[in-house]
This record gives C-alpha cells, sequence and structure tokens, in this order.
C-alpha cells in the first residue's frame, strides 16, 4: 500500500482515504438495512454498525493490498 495518496498537490495518509471511504459505504448500507428492517433483528444497533464500519475498513484495505484469503 502506498503510504500517500496525492490529491492535487495535497498529500493524505492512505488509511485516511480508506476510512472515508468505508464510512460513506457504512452510511448507504445503514439507510438500506433500515428501509429492509433488518434492525429489527439487531439487539445493540450501534455496535453492530461499528462492527460493519471495522469489517468493511478491513475488506477494504485488504483489496487494495491484493490480499487473498
Amino acid at each position: 500500500m502506498r503510504p500517500d495518496i496525492d490529491i492535487y498537490g495535497v498529500f493524505l495518509p492512505t488509511l485516511g482515504a480508506i476510512a472515508f471511504a468505508a464510512y460513506l459505504l457504512n452510511a448507504i448500507l445503514r439507510s438500506a438495512l433500515a428501509y429492509v428492517g433488518f434492525y429489527r433483528l439487531v439487539w445493540h444497533r450501534p455496535l453492530f454498525d461499528t462492527a460493519m464500519y471495522f469489517c468493511l475498513l478491513g475488506a477494504i484495505a485488504l483489496s487494495l493490498n491484493k490480499v487473498s484469503l
């Protein structure tokens, strides 16, 4: 993984960009799951949302590093 991402001369840490992308995906998934009614089955919604965010963050990081499990 590259240490920095260059956006028009502004260097951002790669993990920061990945974390922002995971946040956007998490927001989309949260609204979709709430629309479907999935959260009726979840015991602790904030804990589930946090775990889903970190799973997305790890999946994006692993896919960028081309790590296969």
